[in-house]
C-alpha cells in the first residue's frame, strides 16, 4: 500500500500546486501559447466530467469520485503487485485531485468547478489529475489484458482441462504425448 499512497500523494500534490499557481497567475490574462501553439495554458472552470460532458450533473460526478476513492482504498488491502499499486495510485490521486476542486471551489461544496488548464491542439482542456486518471486507466487495461492480478501472482491462465486444470506450472512443458498441458494429457495444445 506504500507505493499506491506515494503515487497518489505525488499526483494530488502536483495537481493542487499546479492549480493554485495557474489560478493565481493566469486567471486575469489571455491564454499563453507555447511551443508554436502546441501547448496552451489557460484557466477553464469545468462543472462537468471529462470533455465538459454533463455540466449540469456536478453532484453526480462528485458521488462517482467518492465511490472510486472508496473502492480503491478498499481494494488496496489486497494489492501485492507494484504495477497495480502504481496504476491505482494514479487513479486515486487523480480522482482525489478533482474531488478536492468539487468540494472546495465555487460555486460551493459538492458543486465546485474543476480547474482545467492544459490545452493541446484538437483536445479539450485538462489538468494533472485528468492526466493521471487517463494514464491509470490505460495501465489498468494493459495489466488486465496481460492477466496480472492485483494480488501479485503471475498471469492468470485460462482453464484448459475438464476439471478446470490450467495445465502444468511450466507453460513450456509437455505431457508424455508431446502435447503441452498437464502430465495426464488433459491439457490442450
Amino acid at each position: 500500500m506504500g507505493v499506491l499512497l506515494a503515487v497518489a500523494v505525488t499526483v494530488l500534490a502536483a495537481d493542487i500546486i499546479s492549480k493554485v499557481i495557474v489560478v493565481a497567475t493566469l486567471s486575469s490574462r489571455p491564454p499563453v501559447r507555447l511551443l508554436g501553439g502546441l501547448l496552451t495554458l489557460r484557466v477553464d472552470r469545468n462543472p462537468g466530467a471529462a470533455f465538459s460532458i454533463g455540466t449540469s450533473m456536478t453532484i453526480v460526478f462528485t458521488a462517482i469520485a467518492l465511490g472510486v476513492i472508496v473502492f480503491i482504498l478498499r481494494t488496496s488491502r489486497r494489492i501485492r503487485s507494484v504495477p497495480w499499486a502504481v496504476t491505482l495510485g494514479l487513479l486515486l490521486g487523480g480522482a482525489t485531485g478533482n474531488l478536492t476542486d468539487r468540494l472546495l471551489r465555487s460555486p460551493g461544496p459538492l458543486r465546485g468547478y474543476v480547474v482545467d488548464w492544459i490545452q493541446l491542439p484538437h483536445w479539450p482542456v485538462f489538468n494533472v489529475a485528468d492526466s493521471a486518471i487517463v494514464c491509470g486507466g490505460i495501465l489498468a487495461v494493459l495489466l488486465a489484458a496481460r492477466g496480472l492480478p492485483i494480488e501479485g501472482a503471475g498471469p492468470v491462465r485460462a482453464a484448459s482441462g475438464p476439471g478446470g486444470d490450467a495445465g502444468s506450472a511450466d507453460p513450456g512443458s509437455s505431457g508424455p504425448d508431446g502435447i503441452a498441458g498437464n502430465a495426464a494429457g488433459g491439457g490442450s495444445a
